[in-house]
């Protein structure tokens, strides 16, 4: 189902989706309120769904449908307005599944790859399963509790956190839950369109007491200060402990790279790394938190139980790359406790 107000990207977005052998437009619809009276009769696999709309706007939208109607939703944002850069990111907070560029016609620079983008992205997020306003299943350990001898406790001096599909509210969750004197510098790796990454780092900003902004090559990191990846650019860590930003290629289609992050803590921390890997499609951050481990540093990832899209920590805890998987609810606190140099 497609959610646009305006005819002409709303016949443009038609246009793309039906030259996808893998699409189908069930309903297009120029309000939310329309979208809500025909998501029952239409019953869609994913809604695109635009954020500056008349009456209602994409953000209650998304919200109604993910308490009543839950359906995968992909946004489809103008990214270098402020004010619909908020609003996306907060429809992210809703349950939204992902943001995506909006097209601009059929001549425009980029139109190509934008369109690829969009098709692909209602496709893959056709598949992920939601329910209406998650609640979390009790969780409990599996086995025996256990303390990591493989790891000394060593005090760690850095914290590498990754996600994808799901990622924004996770990380906003986890994020808030750390003061503003949390010891240790974050660096941030989220999946999501280049043109978004300001705006994701700005709306973060807002939402938590730690100062995050776009990391910058060659800058010292700090502690209490998150640095999130930019778009299209790998976030390093130097031998020196300088961030780096790299125009490597991609790895496994991901640019940045949460494998790529993990494997430079691994080879500049060692045993002073702390990485964390949430929710995601794929295995991305999965090997370089092996090597992470191996060097002996520490790894944490989200548990089944609340992940919205289990790809990510499923493949890093198979590959080994895992100390403990833990529900998001309790992550943060174990954060704190191996930040301070309290173990487990």
């Amino acid at each position: 189902m497609v959610v646009e107000d305006s005819l002409v990207v709303r016949q443009l977005l038609v246009h793309i989706i039906a030259s996808d052998p893998r699409l189908v437009v069930a309903a297009a619809v120029d309000s939310a309120e329309e979208a809500l009276r025909e998501i029952g009769r239409v019953r869609p696999d994913v809604i695109s769904m635009d954020i500056r709309l008349p009456g209602m706007d994409g953000l209650e939208a998304t919200r109604r449908i993910m308490a009543e109607q839950p359906t995968p939703i992909v946004v489809i944002a103008d990214s270098i307005e402020d004010s619909s850069l908020k609003i996306s990111m907060h429809a992210l907070r809703a349950g939204a599944l992902t943001v995506v560029e909006k097209p601009v016609g059929l001549s425009s620079d980029g139109y190509a790859a934008i369109a690829s983008t969009i098709c692909t992205q209602l496709y893959i997020m056709s598949q992920v399963p939601v329910v209406r306003q998650r609640a979390f299943a009790p969780w409990r350990e599996t086995g025996a509790p256990r303390r990591e001898s493989e790891w000394s406790m060593t005090r760690p001096s850095l914290m590498g956190i990754a996600a994808s599909t799901g990622g924004p509210p996770a990380l906003a969750k986890i994020l808030s839950a750390l003061p503003a004197d949390f010891p240790l510098p974050i660096l941030l790796v989220q999946h999501m369109g280049a043109p978004f990454m300001e705006g994701f780092a700005s709306w973060l900003n807002g939402l938590v007491s730690l100062e995050v902004r776009l990391a910058q090559d060659q800058e010292i990191p700090s502690p209490g200060r998150v640095y999130v990846a930019p778009g299209d650019r790998h976030l390093l860590v130097s031998s020196a402990g300088t961030l780096k930003l790299s125009a490597e290629p991609p790895l496994g289609n991901q640019r940045p790279s949460a494998t790529m992050l993990f494997q430079s803590m691994a080879r500049s921390l060692g045993r002073r790394g702390l990485g964390v890997i949430l929710t995601g499609m794929g295995e991305d951050g999965a090997q370089g938190l092996v090597e992470l481990r191996q060097a002996g540093g520490y790894a944490v990832a989200e548990d089944e139980s609340t992940a919205v899209v289990y790809g990510m920590p499923a493949a890093a805890a198979r590959m080994g790359g895992v100390n403990v998987s833990l529900p998001l609810d309790m992550i943060a606190p174990r954060i704190l406790r191996l930040a301070w140099g309290d173990g487990e």
